[in-house]
């Protein structure tokens, strides 16, 4: 009888991690269904989508709040339809609000669970780590130290590395990426990634614009790069530009890591991308903002000192992390000009990067599938 394997991915960073998944095991399983919520990474791969995957990608305490009915019907009834499917294993990618219920309830039906990527609950809602125990029979996780975080509460846990870590080659080639995106190969690039989300957009967009004015009026020549991740996106920047005609932005449909390849320093939301922005040894600013309210509730629970994945990896601060009252144009742009003038700031940079992409390359792919296989094949 053929395996099937169930998937629940939320957002665009876990389509990525699932269709990988899904490759990696139809090599070991080639007659395998699979089955879940998935995004076009993951069905392109041969998975079959039961929900479109922008329903689950809901970002903020106070935003989810107006979509729980919609999630949690969708939750109850793919469940449903999944315990009529009876998979080998149900996989949940991230979105651990949505999924770990979800894994809890497979588990207690007897098929086994898999968390992929792990909560931080390293850095907030540390208690978090006991309902995980319940939940599932193994969490797949990203980073090393996140292992012997689980290990020390007695959850069974294996790090895979990061798919990034695997794409993205450890020496970029910066001048063939400005090729391709039609910029000046002699001068200063700045990429500019205010978020995937429509919220994210709005909060940072307008910042990231005033803040490249700044830089502009100290580098006359400075080139601006800014990857729009979908069509809704490029036409919320699209608008948004329009009051900021003397900045001669270059806006791009997608094409995000062309983007930061091509760049001097990149200033970014923090998120998956700073991670994507490490890998490629580029100099990063890293800023968010949240609602006031969600804000000051996140800090009350905040454990760790960092945002950003690559001060979070190396346990120091190697980027600057701009964050709510401190995210304002003139702090931005002051941050981005130290790196753009500052060649040993950048230097120093690559090499810590460069050691922390050494650390994550460990074909996560083939090692994710590797652990599921063997977590079902003693069940």
């Amino acid at each position: 009888m053929s395996l099937c394997f169930a998937m629940v991915a939320g957002e665009a960073s876990g389509d990525i991690l699932g269709a990988g998944l899904v490759k990696a095991l139809k090599q070991q399983y080639p007659d395998a269904r699979f089955v879940g919520i998935g995004g076009p990474k993951m069905i392109a791969e041969g998975f079959e989508s039961l929900y479109p995957m922008e329903r689950l990608s809901v970002m903020g305490l106070f935003e989810v709040l107006g979509r729980l009915r919609e999630l949690l019907n969708i939750r109850k009834q793919l469940f449903k339809t999944l315990l009529d499917i009876k998979p080998d294993v149900f996989i949940g990618i991230d979105a651990p609000d949505f999924n770990l219920k979800l894994e809890q309830k497979f588990k207690e039906q007897g098929i086994k669970a898999v968390h992929y990527v792990s909560p931080s609950v390293w850095a907030w809602r540390e208690k978090r780590v006991f309902k995980i125990k319940q939940c599932v029979d193994l969490v797949m996780c990203l980073f090393p130290f996140e292992v012997d975080f689980y290990h020390k509460h007695g959850v069974p846990a294996v790090c895979v590395g990061h798919t990034l870590a695997d794409a993205i080659d450890m020496e970029p080639d910066t001048q063939a990426a400005r090729a391709d995106l039609q910029l000046n190969s002699e001068a200063p690039v700045v990429a500019l990634l205010p978020g995937s989300r429509e919220g994210e957009v709005s909060r940072l967009g307008e910042l990231f614009l005033q803040t490249a004015e700044r830089i502009k009026q100290h580098i006359p020549h400075v080139q601006f790069v800014l990857p729009a991740a979908n069509d809704e996106r490029f036409k919320q920047l699209t608008n948004m530009l329009a009051d900021h005609e003397s900045l001669s932005v270059k806006l791009l449909h997608g094409q995000s890591r062309e983007a930061m390849a091509s760049s001097d320093t990149i200033l970014m939301a923090s998120g998956t991308a700073a991670l994507e922005g490490m890998l490629f040894k580029k100099p990063l600013v890293v800023s968010y903002k949240l609602s006031a309210l969600t804000a000051y509730i996140v800090r009350k629970m905040l454990k760790q000192p960092f945002v950003s994945l690559p001060n979070l990896l190396a346990g120091k601060a190697l980027v600057p992390e701009l964050l709510q009252e401190a995210a304002t144009p003139e702090n931005l742009s002051s941050a981005v000009l130290n790196f753009l003038q500052n060649q040993s700031a950048s230097s120093h940079l690559k090499a810590e990067f460069t050691q922390l992409h050494k650390l994550l390359k460990r074909d996560a792919d083939v090692a994710a599938a590797r652990a599921v296989s063997e977590l079902i094949e003693v069940k």
